[in-house]
């Protein structure tokens, strides 16, 4: 998706102002339980948590890293540059690796989670958004309303659900996260997240999650990265060159 850009910059004017998108799900109450340090230069493309630490992808073409990150203090353990040529997206752990995509470039890294040692590469036929794991399949957005579960070995396509709510197709899926049952999808370029039944593709609540901007002094571009909280078992937020991090609780469950 583009990067720090007059485009981005009047998205981001529309995000703030849009009215909700029309459809059936609810908007799922939450509850902010911790405000943490973040990297405010990091152009946070992916989150996944692993062994007590967060791993990040940040893009930006001469930019783009994959970091081990502190969760409790947003300090970067750990950082990798990826080729200036590569511009960094979404990231998983599978299989005992960590899994990151790039956006135009056909390209899927890998990486050793705890050291951050390459572990090559191998092609990849789509756009590269947001990327995560059942734990059987890798699941990938390429902006568009449609979710692909991948073979995690070989990246063939084993199925493919389109997003909706209702009636109505949600694209420009980025960042993703799974749990419980749940594909949590950050949709590019509002602070809203999608809840999303993998099966069906069917949106079964919204968190708006504009309330954070107040927070953030007035910096920070779209809401993307979303991650399993390694400190309180609940779920972290943040942004793209977002100072923050946020821990939040769900204080209702997932509407069926």
């Amino acid at each position: 998706m583009p990067p720090r850009s007059v485009l981005a910059a009047l998205c981001l004017a529309i995000a703030l102002i849009a009215a909700p998108v029309a459809g059936a799900a609810p908007v799922v109450p939450w509850r902010l339980i911790g405000v943490r340090p973040h990297d405010p230069s990091a152009f946070t493309q992916g989150l996944v948590a692993h062994r007590g630490v967060l791993l990040e992808s940040t893009g930006l073409y001469g930019e783009s890293t994959v970091r081990r990150v502190d969760p409790r203090t947003g300090r970067v353990l750990r950082q990798v540059a990826l080729d200036r040529r590569l511009f960094g997206e979404g990231l998983t752990v599978h299989g005992g690796r960590a899994v990151q995509l790039t956006w135009f470039e056909g390209r899927v890294l890998f990486w050793a989670p705890g050291s951050l040692a390459s572990r090559g590469f191998t092609a990849y036929a789509w756009q590269g958004w947001g990327l995560t794991t059942d734990g059987a399949s890798l699941i990938a957005s390429d902006g568009s309303p449609t979710l692909r579960f991948l073979d995690p070995s070989t990246f063939a396509v084993r199925r493919t659900v389109t997003v909706r709510d209702g009636s109505v197709p949600i694209a420009r899926l980025n960042e993703l996260e799974y749990r419980d049952g749940v594909v949590w999808a950050n949709v590019w370029p509002e602070d809203r997240i999608a809840l999303i039944n993998p099966v069906t593709g069917r949106v079964r609540g919204w968190l708006d999650m504009s309330s954070l901007r107040k927070r953030l002094g007035g910096r920070g571009e779209i809401l993307n990265g979303i991650a399993r909280d390694p400190v309180t078992g609940h779920m972290v937020v943040t942004g793209k060159l977002w100072p923050r991090m946020f821990a939040i609780r769900l204080t209702r469950r997932v509407p069926r």
